[in-house]
């Protein structure tokens, strides 16, 4: 069990609010300099409204993961807000991570149950689904999800390996 909990508080096997990266983001301006609802952008050399058209969406994204990362989810929620691409599964994938990490429960169930009807191969949205569910104590929810993970050919991922850790030792993520 100590081995597990381990795995999870690695930094370099922890994947921060639904990134690609398995490393922890690595702070900038963003979360050093800038304050509620702005977001630094390179071009300017200054921090920037999050809907700023000088910023996409993977700049948006990764500022999300950022804050998320500090801890600063309401913070982290309203550059989501910014985000352009509309409801994709990313987006909901996000937003029930963060609405999760504030306590709105309900609310985070309904957007990773979005986030997996818009793509039910989005094994993050999973994975961040199942630790939910075994906060809530829902074992057999939580399985049924590890299992999805499986099926969507994620053995062996991140995905896979963290919500079997949180089954096994009731330890998830909040980062």
């Amino acid at each position: 069990m100590i081995l597990a909990a381990a795995f999870l508080l690695t930094p370099c096997a922890a994947f921060a609010a639904g990134s690609d990266d398995s490393a922890p983001p690595v702070p900038t301006e963003t979360t050093t300099q800038c304050e509620k609802g702005t977001v630094w952008d390179e071009k300017t050399r200054a921090c920037v409204k999050a809907d700023d058209s000088s910023l996409n969406d993977d700049q948006r994204f990764g500022a999300v993961r950022e804050l998320a990362y500090a801890g600063r989810y309401e913070d982290a929620k309203l550059v989501l807000a910014a985000m352009t691409e509309g409801e994709t599964s990313r987006v909901m994938t996000y937003r029930g991570f963060l609405l999760r990490q504030t306590g709105q429960i309900e609310a985070g169930i309904a957007a990773y149950e979005r986030a997996i009807a818009l793509d039910p191969a989005n094994n993050l949205a999973r994975s961040y689904y199942g630790q939910l569910l075994v906060q809530m104590d829902e074992m057999a929810l939580a399985r049924a999800q590890l299992d999805q993970i499986r099926a969507h050919g994620g053995a062996g991922s991140w995905a896979e390996q963290s919500l079997a850790t949180a089954i096994t030792t009731g330890v998830t993520y909040t980062f």
